[in-house]
């Protein structure tokens, strides 16, 4: 079936935004893929779903940001909501929303900053603050929520440890977080009063961010907001605003994300008790388990991409301007990409998955969010050989990051 003539059959994007596929989109990914993987649903809007086609745009740098000062996008930025903009009235972005060169150039200078070394050294701090939140579980009476107890707390005390936020703080990191994260979902896509919501959120956010950059200039320290402070090349640096910029990005990509990696990642296991039990008895397989869990269940549904220039997709024309949503979750099950897609294997090698992105957007914070969910596993799976659930879990009502809202766990 081509994209011309499948859109008469074809799920809506209503589809995608119905409470009742939430708990399990797969099958409605499954029959979009199946009837048309590349399907256009008007002239400036196609829908993907294929790993290969997937990954080919997310590689291909003739597809990038929707910037608002680019004529062909206009009307689809929403610059009256921007909170952060220059001395011309440009908005200000985080670099995962831009295109070369300002996102080479932004991502450069952030990399000197959070590199990969940093994360490591987190580690202890990540199983010293593991262990705390397990054992407050462990102390509770009855069934324990996984998001509440784990999932939640600990990301948000990382990114809050990593960027110096008092700890008296963190319980207005964890508001600001679920209200930024909507940045993430397509303004078409978005419920009536979303963007005004989260751009509340990064307005506060951003004002709380200006003093705390205001005493790490003063007196710096050994957090990333003090070295993304003093990051320079050749003598260029971080503006303010780009500085506020990114740390709101680091914000969703360092909480949100791992929140929902390690509730959807344990949802799995339970519903599979042959790789629980796997898992448990080989506390190695760990590291590919965790590969394994991004592809199953992926944190990250959806992307968009827009078509910077004229090009194709597996030989479909797509002309400049034209939107492309990327169905991630659809494309790490293709079963062109996968033998039983379907099937949870946290043994699979090699695990090619797109729950990171691909290209020059790949995720910064990947090593940080498998890094958290490693030790959280492990530690689970340790301190709870028994562990099951204790009733129904509840998923968020978010159409780009896929989570739960509650995991009820009996610890045995």
């Amino acid at each position: 079936m081509t994209p011309a003539d499948a859109t008469a059959t074809l799920p809506s994007l209503q589809d995608l935004l119905d409470p009742r596929n939430q708990a399990d989109p797969y099958p409605l990914y499954s029959r979009w893929r199946s009837q048309a993987p590349l399907a256009r649903l008007d002239e400036q809007l196609m829908v993907l779903t294929r790993y290969e086609d997937c990954s080919a745009v997310l590689r291909d740098g003739r597809f990038g940001h929707a910037e608002s000062d680019d004529p062909r996008f206009s009307g689809r930025a929403r610059p009256a909501l921007e909170v952060l903009v220059d001395d011309d009235g440009r908005p200000v972005r985080g670099f995962l929303g831009l295109n070369p060169p300002s996102h080479t150039r932004l991502r450069a200078l952030v990399s000197q900053a959070f590199t990969r070394r940093r994360v490591e050294r987190l580690a202890p701090r990540i199983e010293e603050l593991t262990d705390e939140l397990f054992t407050a579980m462990e102390g509770a009476p009855g069934p324990v929520d996984l998001i509440e107890g784990l999932a939640t707390p600990l990301p948000v005390a990382v990114i809050s440890e990593l960027l110096g936020v008092p700890t008296a703080d963190r319980h207005r990191m964890l508001t600001w977080s679920h209200a930024v994260a909507r940045a993430l979902v397509p303004d078409f896509l978005l419920p009536p009063g979303a963007a005004e919501q989260e751009a509340r959120a990064r307005q506060e956010f951003t004002d709380y961010l200006r003093e705390l950059v205001v005493e790490r200039r003063r007196a710096p320290g050994d957090d990333l907001l003090s070295a993304l402070v003093g990051v320079h090349d050749d003598g260029d640096t971080l503006t303010e605003n780009e500085l506020l910029a990114t740390c709101t990005l680091l914000l969703i990509a360092g909480h949100e994300t791992t929140v929902n990696l390690i509730g959807n990642g344990t949802l799995a296991l339970l519903r599979h008790p042959d790789q629980l039990a796997r898992l448990r008895d080989d506390p190695d397989l760990t590291d590919n388990a965790v590969e394994e869990l991004l592809r199953y269940d992926s944190p990250v549904q959806l992307t968009v991409r827009f078509a910077l220039e004229d090009a194709e997709v597996a030989g479909v024309p797509v002309p400049a301007g034209t939107t492309l949503l990327l169905l991630i979750g659809a494309a790490n099950r293709d079963p062109a990409a996968y033998e039983h897609p379907e099937r949870l294997d946290i043994g699979r090698t090699p695990v090619r998955h797109l729950a990171f992105g691909q290209g020059i957007h790949f995720c910064l914070g990947a090593p940080l969010a498998r890094l958290e969910t490693q030790i959280a596993l492990r530690t689970l799976l340790a301190r709870a050989p028994r562990v099951s659930l204790a009733g129904e879990p509840e998923w968020k009502d978010h159409i780009t990051l896929r989570g739960l809202r509650r995991l009820p766990l009996s610890l045995g």
